[in-house]
């Protein structure tokens, strides 16, 4: 366990490095989540037919758009991927003497520092636009984990789409097939229950879904989780050891 934790913190360390030396990918993405709040949900705001509860639109999409800012930037993990075996960097690391499954997890939890910046500009947007947030320290606490989860959880399954489609050009096509159907078979910009029986039935089994409903109750003042947070946290973490699990057998044939 010592080994394993040593390294996948230096996994974890040398990200974080290539993130602090050109953070323009950071910068770029914290765009999306403002127009997507500005625009979108001030439009959306004004429309009457979306059933929110207690919760103003606004408040309701806030969440969501979280989410997505971690999916779409989580989802794209695997083509730096792909770059590392072009460079050789993947093929060195395979003859270390590093364990398989801590690559695989260090990535993991790297990706999920990327989903904290995230949390903070959307933090700040939300808080300018006075969107009721709750400012409990523990839910705090406990939104950083989530987003750190869901990161791991869309940088694990991007890393997982690379070791298969194993070129830059087939991954860009397919990251981006996944990343509307997921958010839009969501509960990001309209409730469960407004949805068609075959949507919502999607929509139970996408992990993105469970992602938005923990960070609803727990960012947002007057927010609940629908499911309950053992339940949405107790399905992150299943999927997470389960798609972990598959790249960490999958990520030796990237070199190939």
């Amino acid at each position: 366990m010592e080994r394993f934790i040593r390294e996948s913190a230096a996994i974890v360390e040398v990200e974080l490095i290539k993130l602090v030396r050109d953070p323009t990918e950071i910068i770029s993405r914290a765009v999306q989540p403002l127009l997507w709040l500005l625009v979108f949900g001030q439009v959306l705001a004004q429309v009457r037919g979306i059933h929110t509860g207690q919760l103003s639109y606004l408040e309701f999409i806030t969440p969501g758009i979280l989410a997505q800012s971690v999916l779409f930037s989580a989802i794209f993990y695997g083509i730096a991927v792909i770059w590392e075996r072009d460079l050789g960097v993947v093929h060195k690391l395979l003859v270390s003497p590093a364990l398989r499954s801590s690559l695989v997890f260090g990535k993991a939890v790297a990706a999920g520092f990327r989903g904290l910046v995230q949390a903070v500009v959307i933090y700040l947007i939300a808080f300018i636009m006075h969107v009721s947030l709750s400012l409990d320290p523990l839910k705090i606490f406990a939104v950083l984990a989530a987003v750190m989860l869901g990161s791991g959880i869309f940088a694990t399954f991007s890393l997982i789409i690379a070791c298969i489609v194993k070129t830059r050009e087939r991954f860009m096509g397919i990251g981006q097939l996944l990343t509307m159907p997921m958010f839009f078979a969501s509960n990001a910009i309209y409730p469960l229950d407004i949805m068609p029986g075959w949507l919502r039935v999607i929509a139970q089994i996408n992990p993105l879904t469970y992602l938005i409903d923990a960070l609803r109750g727990l960012m947002i003042t007057g927010g609940e989780s629908v499911h309950g947070y053992l339940v949405d946290f107790g399905v992150m973490l299943v999927v997470f050891a389960a798609l972990l699990f598959v790249a960490v057998k999958l990520y030796p044939t990237l070199a190939e």
